[in-house]
């Protein structure tokens, strides 16, 4: 008992009473309910801080798909559909058959082509022969002209010696015939006077007409052998003439000979390319899928007729695929190409694929639309516009392995813009996926649809 009042005494001295003895009121224990409250918006504050500095290392957009070549195949050959081996949807490998056109005629161009290409080769080859059979009868007949002529300047020398010697048989002659006209002349006056017997004067006047008649004769002989030299000047002349012109004739006839060979050379490439393009258009009976892809729009059926052109379907591809992401203009100041990008798809979840930044576009989505605006007319309001950026996917074969991305599907990109792994030469893969090219600020249009016409184009990622 007694310590209990003890403690009752201690406790009432330790009481705290005002000036006016009132004892003071009771101090409560302070709270931590306001520690509380500032740390909290401390948090909250430091929070929204870091999340808008960590914002800055990124800019993203809800503006953006997935895009891919639509091949467009047609036929490049008119002709009857006998097999269509795909329907709509149906996934198709690169190469894979689709359609089939009936080849009989082609067939029969086929070897109408390989016909004429034989028949020009036969005839190129006899042309081919002609030259230098053409080339050693042109140097037979040069070498036979000459010959001609030398044998004819022969014969003119001969003639002219036969002239020189009628000419001295006329000088003979003429001595003979004066000699018998002196010995008539001398046995005139003796016969009158009956020197010497009629019959001597008889046969001095008998060989002075023989002598005379012998002069006429060798005169008639020069004329003869004259006329011979004119033959024989004549023959000269014109063999040179021909000679000359065997000699200028020679080349041109080669030549000519020559052209013939090349036309006929020329005829069997031509028959040649007959022949070739006869085998493409056999070859384009059958029409293979251009890339790896799903069926579309198939609008063709067996028992068609399909000209030459004519769109068939189309082929949207699974692999042939990149990103255009149209970022705000506010958003290009940090953007750069071979930086790293996230996509995440819309239709999966926000699965998430990897890329890097390929090219800006080069100009704005109003100038490249069909009405681009006109801003020198009017009233003028400024509103913010938008760039096509074109992002290739990295690491497409392994994260796309079951073939879930479609061109035009929504994809959320955030590019590091304020990323240090960035280098100035990136490697990125190219639209048809074989190699590699460097994209850095070497920007490459992209191309929405392509036509493909039946013939197998490298689809690989």
């Amino acid at each position: 008992m007694a310590e209990t009042v003890t403690e009752k005494d201690s406790a009432q001295e330790r009481k705290v009473v005002t000036p006016a003895g009132d004892p003071a009121p009771e101090v409560q224990p302070r709270s931590n309910r306001r520690f509380i409250v500032i740390g909290v918006v401390l948090l909250l504050v430091l929070g929204a801080v870091f999340f808008y500095w960590r914002s800055t290392f990124t800019e993203d957009t809800d503006d953006a798909q997935v895009d891919g070549n639509l091949y467009q195949v047609s036929s490049r050959i008119a002709g009857h559909v006998v097999k269509v081996y795909v329907e709509d949807n149906q996934q198709v490998q690169q190469g894979q058959l689709l359609v089939e056109i009936d080849p009989t005629d082609y067939q029969v161009a086929l070897q109408q082509a390989e016909a004429d290409l034989a028949s020009a080769t036969a005839q190129a080859l006899q042309a081919t022969t002609n030259v230098p059979i053409t080339r050693t009868s042109v140097g037979t007949t040069v070498t036979t002209s000459a010959s001609d002529v030398n044998a004819t300047r022969d014969l003119v020398a001969q003639s002219e010696k036969q002239v020189e010697a009628a000419r001295a048989k006329v000088d003979q002659q003429r001595a003979n015939a004066q000699r018998a006209q002196d010995d008539v002349d001398r046995y005139t006056p003796l016969v009158q006077k009956d020197v010497i017997s009629k019959q001597q004067y008889d046969a001095a006047m008998a060989a002075a007409a023989a002598a005379k008649a012998a002069v006429a004769e060798a005169e008639a002989n020069v004329l003869a052998q004259q006329s011979a030299v004119s033959n024989a000047q004549a023959r000269l002349a014109q063999a040179q003439a021909q000679s000359k012109q065997s000699v200028q004739n020679a080349p041109g006839q080669i030549r000519v000979e020559q052209s013939r060979a090349a036309a006929a050379q020329a005829l069997v490439r031509q028959a040649e390319a007959r022949v070739q393009q006869a085998k493409l258009n056999l070859s384009y009976t059958k029409i293979v899928s251009p890339t790896a892809g799903i069926v579309n729009k198939k609008n063709v059926h067996e028992g068609a007729n399909v000209s030459a052109g004519q769109d068939l379907m189309t082929i949207v591809p699974l692999t042939d695929l990149w990103v255009t992401a149209n970022f705000k203009e506010t958003q290009l100041a940090h953007m750069r190409p071979c930086q790293p990008v996230t996509l995440k798809v819309d239709a999966y979840g926000g699965r998430k694929f990897s890329g890097r930044v390929t090219q800006v576009g080069g100009a704005t989505g109003s100038m490249l639309s069909l009405f681009p605006p006109e801003n020198a007319t009017g009233n003028y309001v400024k509103v913010v516009q938008r760039i096509p950026v074109r992002i290739d996917f990295t690491n497409l074969s392994k994260e796309d392995q079951d073939f879930v991305l479609r061109p035009g599907l929504s994809v959320t990109p955030e590019v590091e813009v304020k990323s240090t792994d960035v280098p100035s030469s990136c490697p990125i893969p190219n639209r048809a996926g074989q190699g590699a090219q460097s994209n850095a600020g070497q920007p490459q249009a992209p191309v929405q649809d392509q036509p493909a016409t039946g013939q197998a184009a490298p689809a690989q990622r």
